[in-house]
């Protein structure tokens, strides 16, 4: 069976979340365009390559927080923030809390998981959400 499209962007995303990634370097990598791209990406998982990207970076960044002693700063400069201070308002959005609260928490829930795409009867069903919290552009 071949791999649906949304299946390849996230496997590609997923092999290169350390990177910088964008919608035109994706589109080269898998040989489609970046408006199909995006177009069948949002039907399909009602959520924006960016939003899934930023999402599951807060959620790398989040594990990292709870499981290691790096500073808040590298772990933002690893999750492609320009400064902490970005990254923490991104983070406040989406975990409803600044990072130092949530490493002193100690607990950690990912909030946004990698999507699957799962086969059901000749269609697609999928799984793409953001557990709480909101994400803004």
């Amino acid at each position: 069976m071949n791999k649906s499209v949304v299946e390849k962007v996230v496997d590609y995303i997923e092999t290169h979340i350390n990177e910088d990634l964008s919608l035109d370097k994706i589109a080269n990598a898998l040989n489609y365009s970046k408006f199909y791209i995006a177009r069948i990406f949002t039907e399909q998982t009602k959520c924006t390559v960016y939003k899934y990207i930023q999402g599951r970076r807060l959620t790398l960044a989040a594990q990292k927080l709870v499981e290691t002693d790096q500073p808040i700063v590298e772990i933002a400069y690893e999750s492609h923030y320009d400064s902490q201070q970005a990254f923490t308002l991104a983070f406040k959005q989406l975990y409803e809390c600044t990072p130092n609260i949530y490493r002193k928490n100690g607990v950690f829930y990912p909030k946004q998981s990698k999507i699957y795409m799962m086969s059901s009867i000749n269609r697609y069903s999928f799984m793409c959400y953001l557990a709480g919290g909101k994400l803004t552009a």
